[in-house]
């Protein structure tokens, strides 16, 4: 398999810590997981979200934000 991804160097964190980091509530980042929005890894009843996919729904975020405010 030449494709297969190398985790060892994937920092992942909780839906809390993705929480702070976004400063929304858990609530949200879970709708964010079950939507689809946001990739998330399931651990039993725990799920893992890559760093690097929080950074990438922060920068989306960032570049629909309107450039004109009153």
């Amino acid at each position: 398999m030449a494709d297969e991804t190398n985790f060892s160097n994937v920092s992942f964190l909780t839906v809390s810590e993705v929480a702070d980091v976004m400063r929304v509530s858990k609530m949200t980042v879970y709708r964010m997981i079950h939507s689809g929005e946001m990739p998330a890894v399931q651990f039993g009843r725990s799920y893992r979200v890559p760093e690097s996919a929080v950074e990438s729904v922060l920068q989306s975020a960032q570049q629909e934000k309107p450039t004109g405010t009153a």
